[in-house]
C-alpha cells in the first residue's frame, strides 16, 4: 500500500489537515474505531476566536495565565492570530454556530476567560465542527478513510519516517508507504479509570514515538476536568458537564448546599478546590446547581446535558446534580515545532497527540479545538511545500516482515504500559 500522506486519526485535526492539503495529493486517514468515535465529537463548550484586535492582549494573557506561564509564547501568538482564518474555513464548510437575533455570531464566556470570545453550537460544538469536516472529507476524491485500522508502528531509518505498520479491520497486518506521516491519534484517557475520553484512546502514538527515539514533552501535564457527572459504579466514559454551564452562571455547593469556590477559576485550581472540599466533607462528589440559569436558556444552550441528566434521574431545572473531577485532556505529547514537525524527519504530530506548548501546564477552556485546527493547517502547508524533497527507501518495505507484528494486540498493551510509566515517572500529583 502507498499514499502521499498518511494521517493516523480521524478527529478534527486529522480531517482538517487532510482538507488543507492540495487536491492532487493522495491522503489516507485511518482511525482505530469508527469515524465518529473521536474525542473531537465530544467537545461541548466551543471554540475561541479573536473577535477584534483590542482583545489580543487579553486573550494572550488569559491563555498564558491558565498555563502557569509555561506556554510557548510564539505558539500562543500563532494560534490567536490564525483563529479568524480557521473560523472562516469552518463557516465555509457549513458549520452552524449560534447567532444572535440580528444574525451575528454569538459569543459566550467560560472559566478563566476575561471576555466572551467563544463560539458554540448548543452544547455539541465538537460534533458540529467534526461532522462537517468529516462530510467534506468523505466528498473529497483524494482522501481515503479507513475505519477500524490501528497504527501499531512506524517504519523508519536514519531518523526519517517512511510510513507505518497497520492492523486492518480483519486483523491482518500490513505496511503502508507514505511520503509524510502525521500522528493525530488523540489523547490518553483510555488509560484512566475515570475519564471523559473514549476508551480506545490510549496514547499508542506516544509509545511508538518513544520506541523510535522521537522527542516527547511534558508527559506529566494531564488535565483533570472539574465537573463530570458522578456515577458510583460506572465503568463507562465519564459524562462531561461543560465549562460553559459555569460560564453561564451555574454554582458549586458542598454537602450542606453551601457555595465554596469561585466557579470560574482555571480548571486545575477549581479541581484542587473540589478535591479539598470532598476530603473535608468526606464525600465522593460535590453538587452543581444549574437552576441559576433560566430554564429556557438551559434547554436551548445545553440540550445534551439536560437530556443526559434526565436519563440519570435528575431534572436540572428543579434540583442539583452530583459532579466529580475526571481526567479530561493531555497538554503534553510528542514534541513539535511551530509547523508541527517532530524530531524525526517526515513525521508530524497534531491535535492532542502533539505538544507545541500552546497550553502550557493547564489548558484554557475552548482552546483545544482551535489549537488542533491551527497547527493541523500549518502541518499541511509545510508538507505540501516540501513534498518533492522527501526521501524514499523501497528496500525498507521490500524487507518488511508482517509476521513480526502478528501479536499486535499484545503490542498495544505494551504500548499502554509504556505511556503510563512515562507519565508516572514525571508526575507529581493528579
Amino acid at each position: 500500500m502507498k499514499t502521499d500522506i498518511l494521517i493516523a486519526g480521524a478527529g478534527c485535526s486529522g480531517l482538517y489537515c487532510a482538507l488543507q492539503l492540495p487536491k492532487n495529493m493522495q491522503v489516507t486517514i485511518l482511525t482505530k474505531s469508527d469515524l465518529k468515535s473521536s474525542d473531537s465529537f465530544l467537545a461541548q463548550g466551543g471554540i475561541c476566536m479573536l473577535r477584534e484586535k483590542d482583545d489580543y492582549d487579553s486573550y494572550f494573557e488569559d491563555t498564558m495565565r491558565a498555563g502557569h506561564y509555561e506556554n510557548d509564547a510564539r505558539s500562543v501568538d500563532i494560534m490567536i492570530r490564525s483563529s479568524q482564518k480557521v473560523i472562516k474555513d469552518l463557516l465555509e464548510y457549513g458549520v452552524q454556530f449560534q447567532r444572535d437575533d440580528l444574525g451575528n455570531l454569538a459569543f459566550t464566556k467560560e472559566g478563566a476567560h476575561s471576555k466572551s470570545r467563544i463560539l458554540f453550537h448548543k452544547d455539541v460544538t465538537g460534533k458540529e465542527i467534526t461532522s462537517r469536516l468529516l462530510a467534506q472529507a468523505q466528498r473529497s476524491p483524494n482522501i481515503r478513510l479507513l475505519e477500524y485500522t490501528t497504527l501499531i508502528d512506524i517504519l523508519s531509518k536514519n531518523n526519517a519516517c517512511y510510513g507505518a505498520v497497520l492492523r486492518k479491520a480483519d486483523g491482518s497486518v500490513c505496511a503502508l508507504e507514505a511520503s509524510y506521516t502525521a500522528l493525530a491519534c488523540g489523547g490518553i484517557g483510555g488509560l484512566y479509570r475515570h475519564s471523559t475520553n473514549f476508551r480506545h484512546l490510549t496514547g499508542d502514538a506516544l509509545a511508538i514515538a518513544k520506541k523510535h527515539g522521537v522527542a516527547l514533552k511534558n508527559m506529566d501535564y494531564v488535565q483533570i476536568h472539574p465537573t463530570t457527572f458522578y456515577s458510583p459504579n460506572s465503568e463507562e466514559r465519564s459524562f462531561l458537564i461543560s465549562e460553559s454551564v459555569r460560564g453561564e452562571g451555574a454554582k458549586l455547593y458542598d454537602k450542606n448546599m453551601r457555595r465554596f469556590v469561585n466557579e470560574l477559576l482555571p480548571r486545575d485550581q477549581l479541581t484542587a478546590a473540589i478535591f479539598a472540599q470532598m476530603k473535608k466533607d468526606e464525600t465522593d462528589h460535590v453538587w452543581e446547581d444549574l437552576r441559576t440559569i433560566p430554564a429556557d436558556e438551559l434547554k436551548r444552550h445545553f440540550p445534551n446535558i439536560v437530556a443526559y441528566c434526565a436519563s440519570m434521574g435528575y431534572d436540572v431545572t428543579k434540583e442539583c446534580i452530583p459532579v466529580v473531577p475526571a481526567q479530561h485532556y493531555f497538554m503534553g505529547g510528542i514534541k513539535v515545532d511551530h509547523d508541527s514537525r517532530t524530531s524525526m524527519s517526515q513525521l508530524y504530530a497534531i491535535g492532542e497527540t502533539a505538544c507545541n506548548g500552546v497550553h502550557g501546564k493547564n489548558r484554557l477552556a475552548s482552546n483545544s479545538l482551535l489549537e488542533s485546527l491551527v497547527f493541523a493547517a500549518r502541518a499541511a502547508k509545510d508538507m505540501a511545500a516540501n513534498i518533492q524533497d522527501t526521501k524514499k527507501d523501497p528496500n525498507l518495505f521490500a524487507s518488511f516482515d508482517a509476521s513480526s507484528y502478528q501479536d499486535a494486540y499484545a503490542l498495544e498493551q505494551e504500548y499502554q504500559k509504556t505511556v503510563l510509566n512515562e507519565i508516572q515517572k514525571q508526575e507529581l500529583a493528579l
